[in-house]
């Protein structure tokens, strides 16, 4: 089983930055993570995903150039760093975790389906 944790959200003006942090822990054979985020009324949508093997990442086209995703393996940790941010940003940032192989992930990373455990979530609200 496989607990992650999210932190590092708030609130924030237009054009500030904030970085998101996921810690996992438990027995995990993980093969890649994610950020999803949903906001109210809305689906929930992968915003970024890293490949936990080689380091390989995806960014949906609303966040490239904005957001980066990154892994410290010493400290199970995912970080989502999060640049110039909008008040479109604002939602309920969750961290995901996948085991299925990393052909999955490269096909599909933004596909819920493809997400074994999630987290409980950390809000992230821009003002404009």
């Amino acid at each position: 089983q496989v607990h992650l944790e999210e932190s590092g959200g708030g609130s924030v003006q237009a054009g500030g930055s904030l970085r998101l942090s996921c810690a996992a822990s438990g027995y995990t054979t993980s093969v890649y993570m994610a950020w999803f985020r949903q906001a109210p009324g809305q689906e929930r949508e992968g915003v970024a995903g890293i490949l936990l093997g080689d380091g390989r990442t995806r960014y949906a086209d609303s966040v490239k150039g904005r957001f980066a995703i990154s892994l410290n393996n010493a400290k199970n940790t995912v970080y989502l760093q999060m640049n110039y941010l909008k008040p479109e940003d604002t939602a309920m940032y969750y961290c995901a975790a996948g085991t299925s192989g990393g052909y999955y992930f490269l096909a599909s990373w933004g596909a819920l389906s493809q997400y074994n455990y999630w987290g409980q979530g950390t809000q992230v609200t821009v003002s404009s």
